[in-house]
């Protein structure tokens, strides 16, 4: 509702405040004049500038857009004012929104229709929204093409002009709501739209929803926060919710007295309302963003703050009574800032940075643009608890957060389908910052075995998709917020790094952000601006490994030793998992690789693209007997098959460890994916082993405990192969044991700490009936059910694998001792050991107990799926028993999950149906979710079927080798 000439305010909140300039160099701060607001931003502009800047977002005159389902791009918006008045009584909000838009010339001839717009009708405006009430919308028009001469850069409309809505279309199918009124609107114009509502504040972890918690006094509480990526900002408010559809954002909030509430940017004012039970608080403008960025924040917090060297105000906002588990995740996020700041050659633009800790969260974190929000576990830290890993956990989750503030948010994606620039950056740079803050951790090697083993696992499927993968509706995007978006994404981005060099990547880098700060791209903006950087064909190079499914394996074909060199012919073509035979078109398939070779002397200089299916490249040689290592380090996303002669001459390498511990991990894991191809027979495999005995990395111990995993898991469907392999991977691990022992030593540093929580894993897994094993696991459980604090007997890094021991050695007593852990721990990831360990009892009856307890409603819906997995992943009858459950059960957990994320009903699936490995059980799984289709989980699905048959010929092939004979086993 419009007063009389009430003025439209373009900039004038922000330019309460001034921000360091955006061309500073690092370590320096300054302040700009108030009138320009952001530096980087244009600040003050007339209406014809913001109209043009709206309609150049919106422009879809790019072929690729072709096809693609979006709002029509003749009518824009400029500014949102948005205004919010939760009901936290009711679980309701009312919404008033206020939007400046801007009409294009199309509306003069009616030409409403684009390839793959949405229809547009001259009288009407189509917005995205979604589970909002409507009750009323009218515009204005501002006609005049001038600022209204009061030099605030302010406009004017007039009452009198008013148009109201005559008619309010919702379109469920669509989540659109189209606003028809009664004459047409005017061409080259801008108007000012006003929209009456109210919404929900959902369960569902998406939009604007609550979350439920119990304070530090045992009470029940409630918070509001927003989740808006992807699609879920038209939960909160009717909006073009379209990346490139950018904005200036207005928030006010009117909440409880006794609440605090932050969004993106400072408050700018905070007034208590009449009767002094509420107060309204407005917050500065944002800079120009997408909508799925908009974030605030409702609820009792208390907060730890700190200031960058930069001159950033950093805070991190915890529950009550806990503000000194965001100590940790403070000091991660100022050093990272600063290395961000640096790194880009452009200053973190605004002039604060929130993290919050969310009771109820679907991911792991959300980038939103000055506010960031996280999973409690994936921001908060007990100081006297914490393990290794979840310090590294909230490491990178932080640095990966972020990085966006420069990758996504300064500048975004035109459109979901180049989602990797985004997530694939971010997970490459994650690691960058953590190493920077953290160098002792190795997470360059780390990400080796971790980020690019979790891309080739998936990318090896048919069912897997390219990083650039094709997208028209925008809910497609929920499918490939994957391992390919995130660690084949990041894994090329290293590529990038590796070929380019870091000057050249880093300068690239830097430019592209500048050039398009505050707008739109796609992937080939940044292949250009790497292309200025290095002088190399990087658009050539790049292309096959982002527009291309898939990866290649590279085959040593040819080999010629000498003295001083050997001479290589390789030969490349498409890897498959399963080993399935290519067509004629697949086999035509070639990516351009950068070959890097090492040898003991360290990494060849000298690198070759081979751009065809074949290439020859010589070596130099240290001595007449040294080895060579394709892909050193690990830096090209690919597979290697090597000659007999080269795995025998690497021998040495492995056990004097002369060869890097990334190389050494990739020996054995390029191995196990070939065996499992059918490339290559499994009796090499077990004895490459034998050269890793005195093996103490657990860079290397992940590859490892990869391989174990695996062939545990698919010779578990035949008795007698299973009892042999246990047998061998237990004295395996009993090595380790030996080695390493139960004790924290003062050398163990990080990694080795890693290696410690590692092999009690691997001992809960496959040494668990073990005497000593067993009776140690049962006196540190004894001593932490007298003192749950005693964190000498049972630190976190050990605890769940303890638990299994325990439970898998135990009954009904172990099992209700672990499973009142979970309402005695004060933090979620106490809990989750709970959640990860208890489904591991051999009784089949607390196995299902264990599943019904995890749709209780006792767990958050954010964990629920975890006692599943626990269940699936403990043996072959705790499969069946997950899966039977998933069937009988699978209409209320629908329910459960309602409307939220699609991730929580792909983790169920897998957590349920994921453990088998045959033909039969997948064709039972297909033809199930046939009967009961789940359109937003069919990528997962299909990918999880095509696993368990790719299994299920691993399974024939190990069977048909001389795996089945006893005789090989006892040779080993």
């Amino acid at each position: 509702m419009y007063v009389s000439s009430r003025k439209i305010r373009q900039r004038s909140r922000a330019r309460l405040f001034s921000t360091r300039s955006f061309s500073l160099k690092p370590k320096q701060t300054t302040t700009t004049t108030p009138t320009h607001g952001y530096r980087g931003w244009p600040g003050r502009q007339s209406r014809q500038q913001r109209h043009q800047h709206a309609t150049d977002m919106a422009s879809s005159s790019n072929p690729k857009s072709a096809g693609r389902v979006l709002l029509p791009p003749h009518i824009n918006p400029i500014r949102y004012d948005l205004k919010f008045v939760p009901d936290f009584e009711n679980f309701t909000f009312a919404g008033h929104t206020t939007i400046e838009l801007s009409t294009s010339a199309a509306l003069d001839s009616g030409d409403g229709d684009g390839d793959g717009d949405v229809g547009l009708d001259r009288n009407s405006i189509t917005m995205h929204a979604k589970e909002l009430c409507f009750s009323t919308a009218s515009y204005v028009v501002v006609k005049d093409a001038t600022d209204d001469g009061d030099g605030d850069g302010t406009t004017t409309a007039n009452e009198e002009e008013k148009c109201e809505v005559e008619e309010i279309r919702v379109n469920k199918k669509s989540t659109t709501v189209t606003f028809v009124f009664g004459k047409a609107l005017p061409a080259n114009s801008t108007l000012i739209l006003t929209i009456e509502y109210t919404g929900f504040l959902n369960n569902q972890m998406a939009g604007f929803y609550r979350s439920s918690y119990t304070d530090i006094h045992g009470k029940s509480k409630i918070m509001a926060s927003t989740q808006f990526e992807s699609l879920d900002a038209r939960r909160a408010f009717p909006c073009w919710d379209e990346p490139a559809r950018k904005s200036i954002f207005g928030v006010t909030l009117t909440v409880p007295k006794h609440m605090d509430a932050f969004s993106n940017m400072p408050e700018l004012s905070n007034k208590t309302l009449p009767g002094g039970t509420t107060k309204e608080i407005a917050y500065l403008d944002t800079p120009v963003m997408s909508t799925y960025l908009v974030a605030f924040c409702i609820g009792e917090f208390d907060y730890v703050q700190a200031q960058t060297s930069h001159g950033v105000l950093v805070r991190v906002y915890t529950p009550p009574g806990k503000s000194d588990a965001g100590v940790f995740a403070l000091d991660c996020a100022t050093k990272s800032l600063d290395a961000y700041d640096d790194f880009f050659d452009i200053p973190y633009p605004l002039p604060k940075l929130d993290m919050v800790a969310i009771p109820e969260f679907a991911m792991g974190a959300m980038e939103n643009w000055g506010l960031v929000t996280y999973r409690e576990v994936d921001l908060l830290i007990d100081p006297t608890k914490a393990s290794s890993n979840q310090k590294q956990r909230v490491c990178t989750v932080v640095t990966h957060e972020l990085a966006h503030q420069w990758f996504g948010n300064l500048v975004t994606m035109t459109w979901w389908d180049d989602l990797w620039l985004n997530e694939g950056f971010a997970s490459w740079a994650e690691n960058w910052a953590a190493d920077v803050v953290y160098p002792d951790w190795g997470m360059w090697d780390q990400f080796t075995t971790g980020h690019l083993s979790s891309a080739m696992r998936l990318d090896a499927l048919k069912s897997s998709h390219p990083i650039q993968v094709p997208i028209r509706h925008a809910e497609e995007v929920e499918e490939v917020f994957d391992a390919i978006s995130y660690c084949k994404g990041g894994s090329v981005v290293k590529m990038a790094r590796a070929v380019l060099g870091m000057k050249a990547f880093q300068k690239g880098l830097g430019n592209y952000m500048k050039r398009h700060a505050y707008g739109n791209t796609e992937t080939y903006d940044l292949w250009k601006a790497w292309e200025e950087s290095s002088g190399m064909p990087v658009q050539e190079m790049m292309a096959s490994w982002t527009s291309t499914m898939g990866f290649p394996l590279v085959t040593v074909t040819e080999e010629k030793w000498e003295k001083e060199q050997v001479t290589l012919t390789l030969e490349q073509e498409w890897f498959l998992s399963d080993g399935s035979p290519l067509s004629e078109e697949d086999k035509k398939k070639k990516w351009c690789i950068p070959i890097l070779t090492c040898t003991a002397v360290g990494t060849q200089k000298d690198m070759i693209f081979m751009r065809e299916k074949t290439a020859t490249l010589a070596i130099p040689l240290p001595s007449g007997n040294g080895w060579v290592k394709l892909n050193a380090g690990q830096e090209v996303p690919m597979r290697v098959k090597l000659t007999t002669e080269m795995i025998n001459r690497l021998g040495g390498g492995i056990k004097f460890q002369t060869l890097p511990a990334a190389d050494r991990a990739a020996l054995l894991t390029d191995s196990y994916a070939l065996v499992k191809a059918g490339k290559m027979k499994p009796e090499p495999l077990l004895k490459l082993l034998s050269n890793y005995v005195n093996e103490d990395s657990y860079i290397v111990w992940c590859g490892i405990s990869d391989i174990l995993g695996g062939l545990d898991t698919v010779m578990s469907d035949d008795p007698a192969m299973s009892k042999n392999f246990k047998s061998l991977a237990k004295s395996i691990v009993i090595g380790l044991y030996k080695k390493v022992g139960w004790e924290a030593k003062s050398t163990d540093g990080h990694l080795g700490v890693l290696l410690r929580g590692m092999m009690i894993g691997l001992l809960s897994t496959f040494c668990y009936d073990d005497d000593d094993v067993a009776a140690e696991a049962s006196r540190r459980f004894a001593l932490f059910q007298q003192n749950h604090a005693d964190m000498k007997s049972l630190p976190s890094d050990m605890r769940s694998s303890v638990f299994k021991i325990v439970l898998k050695n135990g009954g009904a007593k172990e099992y209700q001792e672990v499973k009142a852990y979970f309402l005695q721990a004060t933090d979620n990831a106490e809990r989750k050991h709970v959640l990860g360990s208890l489904g591991h009892s051999p009784d089949p009856a607390l196995k299902k107990s264990t599943l019904e307890w995890a749709i209780s409603g006792e767990i958050k819906l954010q964990d629920f799926f975890y006692p599943m997995g626990a269940v699936r992943s403990s043996s072959s009858e705790g499969s069946q028993i997950a899966w039977t459950f998933l069937q009988d059960n699978f209409k209320a957990i629908k329910a459960m999950i309602g409307t939220a994320s699609p991730s929580l009903m792909d983790a169920v699936i897998v957590s349920c149906a994921g453990g088998f490995c045959s033909d039969e059980k997948a064709n039972e799984i297909e033809e199930f979710f046939k009967v009961n289709p789940m359109p937003r989980s069919s990528r997962k699905i299909q990918q999880t079927l095509e696993n368990m048959r790719a299994n299920a010929k691993f399974l024939a092939l190990l069977k048909s080798s001389d795996l089945a004979n006893d005789s090989f086993w006892s040779s080993l």
